[in-house]
Formats: C-alpha cells, structure tokens, sequence
C-alpha cells in the first residue's frame, strides 16, 4: 500500500480512509459506550446487589480488560488486524447483552469478564493497522484515534446521565447498538493492513519480548505513569470531598480534562509531531506528577482545576507519542503483540493506580500522596531520559 508523506504542517484530512474509518469507530464505540460508567448503579440499583459485591463485578470487567490487550494484539498478528476488530465490536455486542439479561451471579461474573475481554478487544488490532502504516503518518493518525475516542466519551458521560432516568435497560441496547454499527463500519471501510508474509514468518511473541529489554524497561515505565496518572480519578474526589467541595463542583473540574483534550489535542499533534518522542513522553510524565502533586494538596476549586488542567497536558503529550513510540519498537511480524503489551500497561495501570493512590492518601494524608507523586514524576522523567540513547539507536 503507497500512501504519500506527510509533514507535520499537512492536514489531518491527507491522512488515509482507514485512519478515518478507525477513527469512526473509536467515536461510535465511545459514544455508545455508556453501560460501564453507570454499571455499580445498574448493578446496586437495578440488581440489587451490595457495593461490595457490585465491585467484584466492575473488578472482573478489569480483569477482562487486561486479557482483552493480549488476546487482541495476538489475534491481530494471527487473523488479521480486521477480523480482530469485527470479533471485538461482535463480541461485546453479545457480552454487552448477556450481561444484561444475567439474573443470577455466575452469569452476571462470567458476563462481565466477557464484557471485559471484548469491548476493548479492538484496541490493539486498530493500533497494529495504524503501525503499519508509513511512519510518518503514524503520529498524526494515533492522534487523531485518540481525539475521536476522548469526543466520544464526552458525548458518553452528559448522555449517559440523561438516558439513566429512563432505564437502564435502554443504556445496554444503546452501547449493544454502538458496537453493531462500529462492526458494520469496519467490515465496510477497514481493510486489512497486515504486511504481506508476515504469517509464515512469524515468531512467538513471548520469547522476542524476554529478550528485548528495551520493551521490557518501556513498558515498566508506563506501568508506573499510568498508575501515578489513573490514581488521580480515585482520589481527586476524596480530595475535594475533604475540602467541602460538592458532587457538582467535582464534575464541573473533571469536565474541564475532556474539554481541554478535545480543544488542545489537534494543536498538540502539529506542534509535537516533529519533536523527540522520548523528551516529549519525559516531560509529559513530569507535568503528570505535578498536577497530581498539586491536587493533593489543593484548597478550593480553583486549585483543583489548575492541577487537573497541568496533568491533562502531560496526558495529552503521552497520548501523542505513545502509539508511534511503541510502533517504532514493534517488528513488523509482531506489531499486533507489541501494541497489546503497551495497551496493557494502562490496564495494569487502572488495577494498580486506584489501590495505591487510596492507600496513601488513607494511611499518610495528602501531603505525603502529594510528595509520593511529585518523586514519582521526576523519577519517570529520569527513567524516560535515560533510555533516550536507546531509543535512537533503535528507531534511527
């Protein structure tokens, strides 16, 4: 496949119809996507089950979202990037629908891990087809994925919260529908992008990854900011509950992270595109740690407003770089594997970041939680930093 280059003052609109086409069906998926952001209610509300108990089943969905970045990045390298995709978006059709027709708590587990392992199955095969395409086109085309997923769960979390007051019922066919119609658009405009070969002369993942340190080390270090950024959705509440600060107040700051990816995130690609990818990942992790510093030890909604918008800057750089830094690491044959590995250190991430973050904040309080963040931010950047000779050795 020829596709021309471009330059990071070319348009998003050079970009190839598969860029778009995936980049419809992050926003239909995210759009739709509105069971899980209200599954403890449907759960405590609609099922009647316990908090604790409902948050066994939210842990299970998680438990499913880990195996979901492995089980798609190996089936992208095995049936194809496209395939991958069509049982992913099917899948959590029918996982979507049997969890919520499950009555009893057998099936309302084995739903939700199947939920798990399905909704997201797609994010790693849609990675691999925009790896392999030209380098050049990789950071404007994971860019551009990454705004039309964020779009979609802005549009997600304000309908979600209307559409509940007629029944929960209706938010499960409406994100089954999503899923059918995100299907639909990648059976129509999604070809296949597997290199040509690449079946017959593919390698088992597993032992490339054990002796490839380098992965291994980038991978580490995304464990480790994905866990200091993800703890911030855990606590800031608490934070600001601590504060005096109302429900409302923690929605109007926590809007302000998706209304600032949305506006910041096409400025953030023309401007980061032709940058170092690892001093861009390295200051990201850094603005991370002191926006999540800050917000420990904010007073007043202002001051939590000014932390969220800091660490929305890093996670904006990350998100910019992240896809094409993995790419570029990723042999051709193994590019499905190599973007499930790094999609699953944010997996890792969201089990690791909401446990440890509370921890601390309940055993030593905000000052050291802040501290904690604050070394954790500085030591990512000195990772990142470090591994920048590599990194070039590498990619060059």
């Amino acid at each position: 496949m020829t596709t021309s280059t471009l330059s990071p003052s070319r348009p998003l609109l050079e970009l190839p119809k598969l860029v778009w086409a995936l980049a419809a069906t992050q926003f239909v998926g995210r759009a739709g996507g509105v069971v899980r952001s209200f599954l403890v209610l449907y759960l405590t509300q609609a099922q009647h089950l316990s908090p604790a108990t409902a948050g066994t089943v939210v842990a299970a969905v998680g438990v499913g979202d880990i195996g979901s970045q492995l089980l798609g990045g190996w089936l992208g390298d095995r049936i194809g990037r496209r395939n991958t995709m069509l049982v992913g978006f099917v899948g959590a059709a029918v996982a979507l629908t049997a969890l919520g027709s499950a009555d009893s708590m057998p099936e309302i587990w084995l739903a939700a891990v199947a939920v798990g392992l399905t909704v997201e199955l797609h994010r790693p095969a849609g990675s691999a087809a925009v790896a392999d395409l030209p380098a050049s086109q990789r950071i404007r085309a994971f860019g551009l994925l990454y705004w039309a997923a964020n779009l979609g769960f802005s549009v997600a979390t304000v309908a979600a919260g209307i559409l509940a007051q007629y029944g929960y019922g209706l938010l499960f066919w409406i994100n089954v529908t999503a899923s059918l119609v995100a299907a639909l658009i990648v059976w129509r405009q999604v070809p296949e992008t597997r290199p040509a070969g690449s079946v017959q002369t593919r390698q088992a993942l597993l032992p490339v990854v054990l002796r490839d340190r380098l992965m291994i080390a980038m991978m580490a270090i995304h464990v480790g900011y994905f866990t200091l950024f993800l703890q911030t959705f855990t606590t800031l509440p608490l934070l600001m509950t601590a504060d005096g600060l109302g429900p409302a107040t923690y929605g109007a700051v926590l809007a302000l992270n998706g209304v600032a990816i949305v506006a910041l995130q096409p400025v953030a690609v023309r401007v980061l595109a032709g940058r170092n990818g690892t001093a861009v990942s390295a200051v990201s992790m850094l603005l991370v740690g002191a926006g999540a510093a800050l917000g420990a030890v904010s007073h007043g909604g202002a001051g939590f407003a000014g932390s969220v918008l800091i660490w929305t800057l890093g996670q904006i750089g990350i998100a910019v770089r992240f896809g094409d830094t993995f790419a570029d690491l990723a042999p051709a044959e193994l590019r499905g594997g190599y973007m499930g590995l790094a999609s699953t250190t944010w997996s890792v991430g969201a089990v690791l970041g909401p446990l440890a973050g509370t921890a601390l904040l309940g055993l030593a309080g905000p000052a050291v939680l802040g501290s904690a963040c604050a070394i954790g931010g500085v030591a990512l950047f000195a990772a990142q930093r470090a591994l920048a000779p590599a990194l070039r050795r590498r990619t060059g």
